[in-house]
């Protein structure tokens, strides 16, 4: 598991999740991409990944933090559950998912 594979998988896909199964704040963001409309992303469960703790690493480099979820939507990092939350409560979840190309 390199850097090459997250950055691949942040590159290559509109909207990433980087999540752990039993966190509540990756829930709360996973809800508030579908309550956005999107029913479609590129999500990786770091509890069920052989390299979750190398990933995790790998995404404190990029973003400076190491909590779940770490979202990227258009290859930028919109934050974790709260944040995108917030970018849901206030209408601006569906624009930048739009702006990118995800809905």
């Amino acid at each position: 598991m390199s850097k090459k594979f997250v950055e691949a998988e942040i590159r290559d896909n509109k909207v990433v999740v980087f999540s752990k199964t039993y966190c509540p704040f990756c829930n709360m963001a996973k809800s508030a991409l579908k309550d956005a409309g999107l029913e479609n992303y590129k999500l990786i469960e770091l509890d069920e990944h052989s390299m979750g703790a190398q990933i995790q690493d790998i995404l404190y480099e990029i973003t400076g933090a190491r909590t779940v979820p770490r979202v990227f939507i258009g290859g930028k990092c919109v934050g974790g559950g709260t944040e995108v939350k917030d970018l849901q409560n206030s209408g601006q979840l569906v624009t930048i998912l739009k702006e990118c190309g995800a809905l």
